[in-house]
C-alpha cells in the first residue's frame, strides 16, 4: 500500500487532546518504530560521537562511549544503518577496517536529539523536585 504523505499544511491539526497532528498510518508506524530506536541511551550517544561528520572505526567509538558492550555498540550501529542513520563501510584490507559516519539523514535528526538534551537541561531542576517527592512518597 503506496500513499502519499500529506504536505504539513494538509494535515489535521493537533487536537486539544493530543499535541501531535494526525498523519498516515504508515508515518505513525515508522514514528513509533524510530522512536524505539533513537531513544535508547546508546543511539543517542552514537550520535552525538559521530557528529563531526568524520568516519569513525567501531574501536574508536566504543573507546569513546563509557559503558557500552562490543555487542551492543553492533546491534545499536546496525538498527542505526537500516534505518539509513549511518553508513558503513568495509575496506578489503587485511586486517579488515570499517568506519561508520552519519548520513545526511543522521545529520538531519541531529537538532532533534538536541532539543532533547536541551529540553532535558531547562527542566533537570523541576523532574530532579518531582522525583525527590515520589520517593518520599508525597503527592505533588
Amino acid at each position: 500500500m503506496d500513499r502519499d504523505i500529506a504536505h504539513p499544511a494538509e494535515r489535521a491539526p493537533a487536537t486539544a487532546q493530543s499535541l501531535v497532528p494526525e498523519y498516515p498510518a504508515e508515518v505513525e508506524a515508522l514514528t513509533v518504530e524510530l522512536l524505539g530506536h533513537i531513544a535508547d541511551k546508546w543511539t543517542m550517544l552514537v550520535l552525538e560521537e559521530l557528529a563531526d561528520g568524520q568516519p569513525q572505526r567501531f574501536t574508536q567509538l566504543k573507546k569513546a562511549i563509557p559503558g557500552v558492550s562490543q555487542k551492543m555498540l553492533t546491534q545499536t550501529l546496525r538498527q542505526m544503518e537500516r534505518l539509513g542513520l549511518v553508513r558503513r563501510q568495509v575496506f578489503a584490507v587485511i586486517p579488515p577496517r570499517v568506519e561508520y559516519q552519519r548520513t545526511s539523514l543522521g545529520h538531519k535528526l541531529g537538532p532533534v536529539v538536541c532539543s532533547l538534551w536541551d529540553w532535558v537541561a531547562d527542566h533537570a531542576k523541576e523532574m530532579q523536585a518531582a522525583r525527590a517527592r515520589f520517593d518520599a512518597g508525597q503527592e505533588p
